[in-house]
């Protein structure tokens, strides 16, 4: 990706050395998984729970007691990865605004988090076995860091724009907030089976990848693409699709219990927005 030297965002917030506080859970995060999904989908199996409901769901759990022992200072808010995703935030926030001003709209502008291995959301703790996440509550968007790491090294998706990639889905889903489809979609899944409420998160989820797709057809507009990054980006959406992460987790794959999507829809719907560049070819709940 061509970055450097480009405007950055001032909506970040590094928290990254800090300890993690504690408070009630308001509200459940979106998005969350992709580095801990693994995990999550062992413990789904053996216990017969949602994976949304380990992250987040099913009322207020008090964590006030936490605290994160022994925190090193983190990097400083000038390094290279840190100004990179300062100038990911900002294309993103340039497109979004366009976007929805061209529809009479007011785009607002998230916060992205930066953490180390805990840190107090409005929707509770969040952590790094998390993965990304963005928390609809407090409207910001939660990172650690470690995890472009886990991309390159665990999921096999290296590269600038793979790690693009996943801020832009995170900031699709600060989209669907804004719009209401998130609060539509977590009232439908509370009146529906878990299979039903598993295949709406699934929706949401492709709807999120074809949203940072739409991104990233603008980011090629502004010029910040490289030849290979689309390609690239396809290549992550695919190393984190529910059906290869589940036969690495546990061996055998569950459709019923995907959250995520499979790597092909994945994979086809973040080209969807990739080709299209447009918000109404992201409907995922009419497809």
């Amino acid at each position: 990706m061509r970055w450097e030297g480009r405007s950055e965002s001032g909506n970040v917030e590094d928290r990254r050395g800090m300890g993690g506080g504690g408070g009630m859970r308001m509200g459940l995060p979106v998005g969350g998984g992709i580095g801990g999904v693994v995990l999550l989908l062992i413990v789904s199996a053996l216990t017969g729970t949602n994976p949304l409901d380990l992250i987040g769901g099913g009322g207020a759990v008090d964590q006030s007691g936490y605290s994160e022992p022994g925190a090193a200072p983190g990097p400083a808010a000038t390094d290279p990865q840190t100004r990179f995703m300062r100038v990911v935030l900002k294309d993103t926030e340039d497109t979004w605004t366009t976007i929805f001003r061209s529809s009479g709209q007011r785009y607002e502008e998230p916060t992205l988090v930066l953490f180390s291995g805990s840190t107090n959301t409005a929707c509770g703790l969040g952590e790094s076995a998390m993965g990304p996440f963005y928390c609809p509550g407090d409207r910001q968007v939660y990172l650690d860091t470690s995890f472009f790491e886990e991309l390159d090294q665990r999921f096999g998706a290296p590269g600038d724009f793979a790690q693009a990639y996943v801020i832009a889905h995170e900031i699709g889903h600060h989209v669907q907030n804004l719009l209401g489809l998130s609060e539509r979609v977590q009232s439908a899944r509370q009146r529906v089976g878990r299979a039903e409420g598993n295949a709406l998160s699934v929706r949401l989820e492709l709807q999120a990848d074809c949203y940072a797709g739409v991104w990233g057809h603008y980011a090629a507009q502004h010029d910040l693409l490289s030849p290979g990054d689309a390609e690239e980006g396809l290549r992550a959406a695919a190393s984190i699709g529910d059906d290869r992460l589940q036969r690495q987790g546990q061996g055998r794959v569950v459709p019923e219990s995907f959250t995520h999507g499979s790597s092909e829809q994945r994979v086809s719907w973040l080209k969807r927005g990739l080709e299209s560049g447009q918000i109404d070819s992201c409907d995922t709940f009419r497809q």
